[in-house]
């Protein structure tokens, strides 16, 4: 079977993939009642064998309501007339959205701010609070 590779160590077999084309939505004229342009991709993340277990959280993550409650991811593609290039339009941005999943999050590491940044916060609280004392009404005693 054809391979489609994602990244160096990722590749996903064609089987894997279910496509289907249906007609696209919107206005279009006489054409777009004929022709089935518009492609639906069917994607297994949760029975996937090629894809490691992090990388399925972080693409089941990225995915959003693109992924169904039974862990298939399904894209569409409908911006071209033509089939051939919604197909290859779907399949890239499914590798564009697994190759972002392989990527892992840098940890945070909390910080705090320094002795001299609290220094100068407290200072300009002082000139600010100086500058709008001085607005008051003028006393003559």
């Amino acid at each position: 079977m054809p391979q489609i590779q994602v990244t160096r160590s990722i590749s996903i077999d064609e089987s894997e993939l279910a496509e289907s084309a249906t007609r696209a939505s919107g206005a279009g004229g006489q054409h777009v009642n004929t022709t089935d342009s518009a492609v639906v991709l069917r994607f297994d993340v949760a029975a996937s064998p090629s894809l490691p277990e992090a990388v399925k959280r972080r693409l089941a993550q990225l995915a959003g309501s693109r992924l169904t409650q039974d862990g298939v991811l399904i894209l569409r593609s409908e911006g071209s007339r033509s089939q051939f290039e919604n197909r290859r339009e779907v399949r890239e941005r499914l590798i564009a959205l697994i190759a972002e999943a392989t990527i892992v999050p840098r940890k945070r590491r909390p910080t705090k701010p320094s002795k001299a940044a609290k220094a100068k916060r407290v200072d300009t609280k002082k000139a600010r609070s100086g500058i709008k004392a001085g607005r008051g009404k003028v006393r003559l005693d």
